[in-house]
């Protein structure tokens, strides 16, 4: 479905990545991770077509990516709503059909079709006429899965949706991705410091440090030998009860260590 081949993306002198090879399957989970620079975000700004490579190609079903792709539903980090933002839930959801359209978007009872099912699989009728900026940040992420999904998207790209959410809303959203991926044949490409509540859905990682990347299942790639060899320095990797914690980790963007937990 999505085919990286060759990629190099460098900003001056400094390389995020280089001669990065990924291709992922139809109801594929890959996880990115890696700490804060080291090109996580980045990646999915090429992969929708918003960063342009310094080499390589990104091909979605066998053609190049291309900017505002409806076969791609894009989830963006949590972040706050003003309080006096007039639009409705419902209206958020709509923007997911509409929105990549020019002009003033038309009701028409498909688009009211597909708002009130996706309704539904976001567990959020009761939050259809409320303002956005009066939800909270798990209601908001919510909707925002449900916007992504609505046109029932090929590639579901997820960048840190569980920050700033506690743990019952993590579960919430992450499960909420798991069952769209699932019932609608879609691939996920979700950046994430914390792998721990996705782990059961993740059948390949991605991770990148130093302008290198390692890629496998997560029993391959989060090994203290090989983080330690990606990293240039002891790192440790630590299970425990099924939850998995790496320490010693360092880079040039002042992130002294991850903790996954």
């Amino acid at each position: 479905m999505l085919a990286i081949k060759n990629a190099s993306l460098a900003f001056g002198e400094r390389t995020l990545w280089s001669n990065l090879n990924l291709e992922i399957k139809p109801q594929e989970f890959i996880a990115v991770i890696g700490a804060n620079g080291s090109g996580k975000t980045t990646l999915l700004k090429a992969i929708l077509g918003q960063e342009k490579l310094s080499a390589g190609t990104i091909e979605l079903n066998g053609k190049s990516v291309k900017r505002g792709s409806t076969q791609i539903g894009y989830i963006p980090q949590h972040r706050t709503v003003d309080a006096a933002t007039p639009l409705r839930a419902r209206d958020m959801l709509r923007l997911g059909v509409e929105g990549h359209r020019f002009g003033l978007p038309f009701t028409s009872r498909a688009a009211n079709k597909k708002v009130q099912h996706i309704l539904g699989c976001v567990d959020a009728f009761d939050l259809a006429d409320n303002r956005v900026g009066e939800l909270s940040g798990g209601e908001l992420q919510r909707l925002r899965v449900g916007q992504a999904v609505i046109d029932e998207p090929d590639l579901i790209l997820a960048d840190e949706p569980l920050s700033a959410l506690d743990l019952a809303q993590q579960k919430v959203i992450a499960e909420l991705i798991d069952q769209e991926r699932r019932e609608h044949n879609a691939a996920v490409v979700f950046v994430t410091h914390d792998v721990n509540p996705i782990l059961s859905m993740v059948d390949r990682v991605l991770y990148l440090a130093n302008g290198q990347f390692r890629i496998g299942t997560p029993d391959e790639v989060l090994r203290s030998e090989v983080l330690s060899e990606l990293y240039g320095t002891p790192v440790d990797v630590v299970r425990n009860q099924g939850r998995i914690l790496v320490v010693g980790t360092q880079d040039h963007d002042h992130h002294d260590h991850e903790d996954w937990h």
